[in-house]
């Protein structure tokens, strides 16, 4: 017997294997983080049918869906057959309509346990939206600080160490800035982001706080919630510092592993023209092309990104704390201490949030 479950049932799942059953492209644009996609129509089958139903009938549109998800049956049941051998299945389409139904019969035929989500992705969608339009159940402290000072690095070894760090950077697929898309390929779609953003923060809602790096409200083409975007306002502010050295050197290791990295950061310095001028560009062109990196990111760190920022490189008693990164490793130590002493706080698992689930 199929087992049709909602969006808040999933929490009570060990390890779910949720399977979209969309198309491709529909799966491409946003999912249920941690799904496998699975479709039963492709895009131009699922756009065939489409056409069916508008046009002439949807019982027509029914026995041609029928006539191209037959032949593949055999095929998508023996996936499905692999797919549970690594936990409870859970089947899901855009409503939990047609699609999810019709496959999850055919594999409860073969013996094998299935769910079926009621309101598929759209249900979960929806509880996305609503957590984004409450105010954020946390506090949020904040990394700032001027370009290169380290604020992912000091977020990444937060978070290894089993503090409650967010990078916004990496769901967003951008680091931010002119140059920010560089290796990196496509931004998730904004959906898809905030389904990321989500997991991330029920992973973490033990926690009565993150710690997150300043981000604008726009991080190459996805835009922080609002709940998300003022909690960060809000919150409890830290300023990093680093050397100009080590920021120059620190810039150069990060983006010398890009392909073609020359190339891009030549292109998107035209980007720079209205805030530089055109001699200034032109100037930084000619160490780009001569190889002078070194003295090309000094001069960009401190000709544009300094004074686009406007951070201090010390001490401020404009912020709750300071970290001087010279010494990562002091760094570390002193800001989870402050965070210890500081900012946690017990807290109970708050109701706000709908679902938890360790997708594979």
């Amino acid at each position: 017997m199929i087992k049709e479950i909602n969006v808040q049932d999933l929490s009570t799942l060990d390890h779910p294997i949720l399977v979209d059953v969309r198309s491709e492209g529909e799966f491409t644009e946003a999912t249920i983080p941690g799904a496998v996609n699975l479709p039963l129509f492709n895009n131009d089958e699922r756009a065939q049918v489409g056409t069916t139903y508008t046009q002439t009938t949807p019982s027509l549109a029914r026995e041609q869906g029928l006539s191209i998800i037959s032949p593949k049956l055999p095929q998508l049941v023996k996936k499905v057959e692999e797919y549970s051998k690594k936990g409870p299945l859970v089947l899901f389409c855009w409503r939990g309509g047609m699609r999810s139904k019709s496959l999850a019969t055919v594999v409860e035929l073969m013996g094998i346990p299935i769910y079926r989500l009621i309101g598929g992705y759209k249900a979960y969608r929806s509880q996305v939206v609503d957590f984004f339009l409450t105010k954020l159940p946390y506090q949020v402290v904040v990394l700032r600080g001027n370009t290169g000072v380290g604020k992912t690095d000091l977020l990444g070894k937060l978070r290894a160490e089993g503090y409650p760090a967010i990078d916004l950077e990496n769901l967003a697929n951008n680091r931010g800035s002119v140059f920010g898309a560089m290796g990196l390929g496509d931004p998730p779609s904004q959906k898809k982001f905030e389904g990321l953003l989500y997991e991330e923060l029920v992973a973490l809602r033990g926690f009565s706080y993150i710690i997150v790096e300043c981000e604008s409200k726009r991080i190459g083409r996805v835009t922080l919630p609002i709940n998300f975007f003022t909690a960060m306002q809000e919150g409890i502010q830290v300023l990093q510092c680093d050397s100009l050295a080590n920021r120059v050197q620190r810039l150069l290791n990060e983006y010398a592993s890009v392909p073609n990295a020359l190339q891009e950061i030549g292109i998107a310095l035209e980007r720079l023209i209205k805030t530089l001028g055109h001699v200034k560009v032109r100037e930084l062109r000619i160490l780009l092309e001569t190889n002078c990196l070194d003295l090309f990111t000094e001069r960009l760190l401190v000709e544009y990104y300094d004074k686009l920022y406007a951070y201090p490189n010390e001490s401020s008693s404009d912020y709750a704390f300071y970290v001087n990164y010279q010494e990562p490793v002091k760094a570390l130590r002193e800001l989870e201490s402050y965070l210890d002493e500081k900012v946690a706080q017990p807290r109970r698992e708050s109701a706000i949030f709908g679902v938890r689930h360790s997708a594979k």
